[in-house]
């Protein structure tokens, strides 16, 4: 470990103190995406009190702290939680009925409180300027987007690079795992809706079924990822809502398709999309439905793909404190984010890495799931370490060597 990451890091018992309590409380009060009020306050006051520049941008929070010359980084931490009801027998559970944190963003937030109080309290130890950033509305893929539309860009210092974690099932915790490229999917989910001829039930010749037409959309949309993608592509297509009338016995005029898209490749994501849309419009020419179909694309996250430089980076500063064990491959997954959106806005690289959050011999509970209940030791703590960590790779001559 370096001298200036030793330095940094020797207030982090004394962190570690109010970071669970915080965490527990965070955990007690989630609040759903674009309400994160209460979130949101916690956050500031604890900014301003660590001596950050603090501003409210586009649902988010962001303190600057500018401490004398060099690279500027940005790390990024979401704060929404979930329209689920927790089932996880935590003596600090959620008090909010029908909301719980169940993607880890409270231990986000603490792990990111941490790391500003840890830096802001050894100005003397790096140089540079760091940027705490708090987005909401992860869940919902616009936060990020609702941050840059609202002036951040021009707002706050422009970074040499961007960084985020994410509490995750694998590895375990305690430990971290980078990986360069693609590492979690583009996503789109597609509202669909096809036009029909209603009738009553004994009388279907008189109809154009609608409901006959999405099951027939719903099959041959199957059929895009054997053949239309080639072997070596990936590609997910789900049809996760399929709506259409009420009562037995009435044809309805119009059926509604829900359909999320996953790729690893933005062109892939592009071409699956387009296939989509030409089933469906052949469909329903098939069926001689009277108007043409109608496509809303009403939520869409970017592809996540790591910089090369700066993954290397933090990675070897990650191996450097942690040791080469507790330092992990990251496995691609098929979920998606919004972060991306905030360096490609500002045209930066960045990196994204994953935070272990269950100890060994635990049965692991994934993300958005009513059980998820990551263990708070040593997740905060590793958290806390690692974006301190892959700060300094920036903000220390001694760290970037």
């Amino acid at each position: 470990m370096s001298d200036v990451v030793t330095q940094v890091l020797a207030g982090l018992e004394e962190t570690s103190q109010w970071q669970e309590v915080l965490y527990e409380d965070l955990h007690q009060h989630p609040e759903l995406s674009f309400n994160e009020e209460r979130t949101r306050g916690i956050i500031t006051q604890r900014l301003d009190a660590m001596g950050y520049q603090t501003q409210q941008i586009g649902g988010g929070v962001v303190g600057v702290l500018g401490n004398g010359p060099g690279e500027t980084v940005l790390a990024r931490a979401d704060i929404d939680a979930l329209p689920v009801t927790e089932d996880t027998g935590l003596a600090y559970a959620s008090t909010t009925e029908g909301v719980m944190h169940a993607c880890g963003h409270d231990t986000h937030i603490v792990c990111a409180l941490g790391a500003a109080e840890l830096l802001a309290q050894t100005r003397e130890a790096w140089s540079g300027t760091y940027v705490a950033l708090f987005q909401p509305a992860e869940e919902v893929g616009a936060g990020a987007r609702s941050m840059v539309d609202d002036g951040l860009t021009s707002k706050v210092p422009t970074p040499t690079v961007c960084v985020a974690q994410h509490v995750l099932g694998a590895p375990v915790s305690g430990h971290v795992a980078t990986a360069v490229g693609p590492v979690l999917s583009a996503a789109n989910s597609l509202r669909i809706t096809v036009h029909g001829k209603g009738s009553h039930g004994s009388m279907p010749h008189l109809s154009i079924d609608p409901v006959v037409l999405a099951s027939s959309i719903v099959t041959r949309l199957q059929t895009i990822v054997s053949r239309v993608l080639a072997p070596d592509e990936f590609g997910v297509v789900t049809v996760g809502s399929l709506q259409a009338g009420a009562p037995a016995n009435i044809i309805p005029d119009e059926a509604v398709l829900l359909v999320n898209i996953r790729a690893y490749d933005q062109g892939v994501q592009t071409r699956i999309i387009e296939a989509i849309k030409r089933i469906v419009r052949g469909e329903c020419a098939a069926s001689g439905s009277p108007r043409e179909p109608e496509f809303e694309d009403y939520e869409s996250y970017p592809l996540t793909t790591n910089d090369a430089a700066v993954t290397e980076t933090v990675t070897a500063a990650f191996r450097r404190h942690f040791g080469a064990e507790r330092v992990e491959q990251m496995t691609p997954a098929t979920a998606s984010e919004d972060f991306s959106v905030i360096p490609d806005a500002f045209g930066v690289p960045y990196t994204y890495w994953g935070n272990g959050g269950f100890l060994p011999g635990r049965d692991v509970v994934g993300n958005h799931n009513p059980g998820f209940a990551p263990d708070p030791q040593p997740t905060l703590r590793t958290g806390t370490e690692a974006l301190v960590v892959a700060a300094l790779a920036y903000l220390s001559d001694e760290t970037t060597g």
